[in-house]
């Protein structure tokens, strides 16, 4: 089997990917794995993702909502670089032996391999999250652990491992999509992406969109706020932010003040360190590459801000929440896979 291709790392071409549609998938779960990547040709203007359709026999997949996908037999697959599996219910049905070989061939091509809400079950089955981090819908992951004990079950939103990734349900998945977005093209243009999916118009109720919650913007605020949310991982200076805006940094500094009382500076600051505590708690990066990500040159001022911000530690936090997360986890019924909130 080839080692897998690392597509978390900056790159223009388009990534080749196949997503598996499973008979009996969640019509969201489903769209949570495709939007992002057609949002993301849209605004990139572009094709930042070239995807197909694939099914595991010749028949098309048909989602819960009754809609049918036109697909490609997975057979047909000659390999990818990308291969996201999407399933939801009748799992046990759907684990046959030709899907598990087919699985296991494109592996062994190199491609990173996916799983969303049931489809890490199917990837656990194929053996190929033995020895990985994983993780899938939460109400079943007290299941899926026991099943599967070479497995190394986290209770993340969507977990990256070498090779592969998981989600754990429909809005994790946008998250772990939107994750591949922002290491190949950037942290901000994922920011961009995401705000894609946010509906602004005249009737619908106003909230704030901003990482910190403030609503007392004003039309020059909450537009020096959306540049700096659109570049957490290479923070702009004052100036320019001003500059962008038709403003000066001294009229820009004086209605931050008077709108929210804070500096410009210091609210940059303050959405780079909640986006740092975003990645720390629901993705599985190393904390270097947070850093960077949330425009750190050092992992050592990194450290001290985000403790100075959050009162401990990155790795504190981390470690917190996850046995935070194993307390509160409600029992599971033996075999409960057929009650996902997702559907």
């Amino acid at each position: 089997m080839k080692s897998a291709k690392n597509i978390l790392q900056p790159e223009n071409r388009p990534l080749k990917t196949a997503v598996l549609v499973m008979d009996e998938c969640n019509t969201l779960s489903f769209a949570a794995a495709v939007d992002p990547m057609r949002a993301a040709n849209r605004l990139a203007g572009r094709a930042a993702f070239d995807w197909d359709y694939i099914s595991a026999t010749a028949e098309p997949p048909m989602l819960t909502s009754g809609l049918t996908v036109p697909t490609t037999p997975l057979a047909r697959l000659d390999g990818c670089d990308l291969l996201i599996v999407v399933a939801g219910f009748q799992l046990a049905r759907h684990a046959t032996p030709s899907l598990l070989a087919g699985l296991r061939r494109i592996a062994s091509t190199g491609a990173t391999i996916a799983g969303i809400d049931g489809g890490p079950w199917l990837l656990a089955e194929a053996g190929l999250l033995d020895g990985h981090a994983a993780t899938t819908h939460w109400e079943d992951l007290e299941n899926f652990s026991a099943r599967f004990p070479d497995i190394h079950c986290r209770t993340d939103r969507f977990t990256v491992s070498e090779g592969r990734m998981t989600s754990g349900g429909a809005t994790p998945a946008i998250e772990m999509m939107l994750h591949i977005i922002g290491a190949r093209h950037g942290h901000g243009f994922a920011s961009r992406v995401a705000g894609l999916f946010l509906y602004d118009g005249s009737s619908s109720p106003q909230r704030s969109q901003s990482r910190l919650g403030h609503h007392k913007h004003n039309a020059l605020t909450a537009k020096a706020n959306a540049i700096m949310e659109a570049a957490l991982d290479e923070p702009k200076p004052l100036a320019e932010i001003a500059e962008v805006l038709g403003t000066s940094p001294r009229s820009l500094q004086q209605q931050f003040r008077l709108r929210l009382n804070t500096t410009p500076q210091d609210h940059y600051l303050q959405l780079r360190l909640a986006e740092a505590r975003r990645l720390v708690t629901d993705t599985n990066l190393p904390l270097m590459e947070i850093a960077v990500a949330t425009g750190f040159t050092s992992q050592s001022t990194f450290a001290r801000a985000f403790r100075t911000a959050h009162g401990l530690s990155a790795r504190e936090l981390r470690q917190s929440g996850t046995e935070t997360a194993f307390a509160n986890y409600p029992m599971m019924q033996a075999n409960s896979h057929a009650s996902h909130s997702t559907n």
